[in-house]
């Protein structure tokens, strides 16, 4: 496709355009103005429909199950998270429209131009990899369940239409869960209407405390916060005058209303006793009637593919973020490919402890995202005292820029507050370990730390040099 610089206005037909079928060619270089297109509400289905899907039910299912909370109290630690994740992913998303980047590109101005490789390899394997391997893995259970076909051919059926809408593109993504989003709604609040007559609302629970609570919040808002990372992957066609205040709700609105909803849907049916050795999908479907089990099975499947749609996408181009001079045939798309393979070696390795896997998932996707974040959005807060967007857009393209208190104040971040205060099922920390009722506050001590240290640390880069 055509490549204007960032600053661009010149009058260029547009190669990609608004078309839908048609394979997307950009990297993650800037969207030239002639390739700019949509409308900030595109972004509410976007980050919808990707959350309409049984990862997110699982969230509520957990907090009661595993953490030992009751349906009021699951449901207060969810909608805390997810609202907190679901701002900063407004936030985030202003960037796009700004420089026309994904959002590990913006990450340049934070960690400089090759540490930023180290937070977009780790974006690349936890989107390509881990989030791909967690809704295959659902949406393969919905497969089985549905037709009796075995976990392993339903999963690879799952995956090859994951890697095809990845692989297209862009336009086809948002596409996609536009078309989606109705038909995810209508079945899930179906669902959700005979959960909630089913369910005991007052039981649930085994005396999780503050400790449970502390953890459920941490899982709702690492899920919620764990798309963050890719913000700007799908606004940044955009047009530079795109409404600002609508570039921030839509995401927002769409990424709290979905996963809150979703997740107490989860928590409610969680309190409604299961069948004997049923995997997660049928037990979520067993007191459903047998027309809306089967409805709600579909839409898992549909579900699965709508969330790793965006995250084999995104996996992809975090490694096209690294700006590394890779063979013209490993592109974007080839990269899709590679990143779903991976994934779905992850998904089938993973296929036979699917729930507890999830759990110590969720939890270590905040632990890095929370310090990550806290130096991002100290970074933003702070761009406009030191830099126009001139200087700010050739910094990105800067292979000299050099940011090294980014990278330590996101990596000491981590280093204080995983080995004190983690509290999952592979490690926990010395905190919980000697005081339970901490639950789990990594990401809020590794975002704290992370920001707190940037901001002592941070000085005014010199102006960029487009080299």
């Amino acid at each position: 496709m055509t490549t204007a610089p960032a600053g661009s206005t010149t009058s260029i037909a547009p190669e990609y355009g608004d078309r839908v079928i048609a394979v997307e060619t950009a990297g993650s270089e800037p969207i030239p103005d002639a390739e700019r297109h949509g409308s900030p509400l595109q972004l509410l289905w976007t980050w919808a429909s990707p959350n309409i899907e049984f990862a997110t039910v699982y969230i509520g299912v957990i907090a009661v199950l595993f953490f030992g909370l009751d349906f009021w109290s699951a449901t207060a630690a969810i909608l805390l998270g997810t609202a907190l994740g679901a701002v900063t992913q407004g936030v985030l998303s202003l960037d796009g429209p700004r420089f026309g980047v994904p959002q590990m590109v913006i990450g340049r101005f934070s960690f400089g131009f090759l540490g930023n490789i180290l937070p977009s390899a780790a974006n690349g394997l936890l989107a390509g990899v881990g989030w791909f391997a967690v809704n295959s893995v659902s949406a393969a259970f919905a497969l089985n369940t549905l037709t009796g076909l075995r976990p392993l051919p339903s999963l690879l059926l799952v995956v090859v239409a994951e890697i095809l809408i990845g692989f297209i593109g862009h336009n086809f993504v948002h596409t996609f869960e536009k078309y989606a989003f109705p038909a995810l709604a209508v079945v899930f609040l179906l669902a959700g209407v005979w959960t909630f007559k089913d369910a005991d609302l007052g039981g649930g629970g085994s005396g999780g405390g503050i400790g449970g609570f502390l953890l459920a919040f941490s899982a709702a808002w690492g899920y919620a916060a764990g798309w963050n990372p890719y913000a700007t992957d799908y606004s940044r066609y955009l047009p530079r005058t795109a409404n600002k205040a609508k570039t921030v709700l839509w995401p927002a609105v769409g990424l709290f209303v979905s996963v809150s909803i979703v997740a107490v849907i989860g928590a409610a049916s969680a309190t409604i006793i299961a069948p004997k050795d049923a995997t997660p999908t049928a037990a979520f479907t067993g007191h459903l009637p047998g027309w809306l089990g089967d409805l709600v099975l579909l839409a898992i499947m549909l579900g699965g593919v709508s969330a790793n749609a965006l995250n084999v996408y995104s996996g992809a181009i975090s490694i096209a973020s690294f700006g590394l001079k890779l063979p013209t045939w490993l592109s974007r798309s080839a990269l899709v490919v590679v990143s779903g393979i991976v994934g779905t070696a992850a998904a089938w390795a993973s296929l036979d402890d699917a729930g507890a896997a999830y759990e110590a998932f969720l939890l270590v996707i905040a632990y890095w995202v929370a310090p990550w974040l806290g130096v991002v959005l100290v970074e933003r807060w702070l761009q406009g005292r030191t830099a126009t967007d001139e200087e700010l857009s050739a910094r990105l393209a800067d292979r000299s820029f050099t940011n090294w208190p980014g990278l330590a104040a996101l990596l000491i971040g981590v280093a204080v507050s995983v080995p004190l205060f983690s509290n999952q099922e592979d490690y926990v920390g010395w905190v919980p370990k000697h005081h339970p009722a901490f639950g789990d506050i990594t990401p809020l001590v590794g975002f704290a730390v992370s920001a707190l240290l940037y901001a002592a640390l941070r000085k005014r880069p010199r102006t960029a040099q487009v080299s």
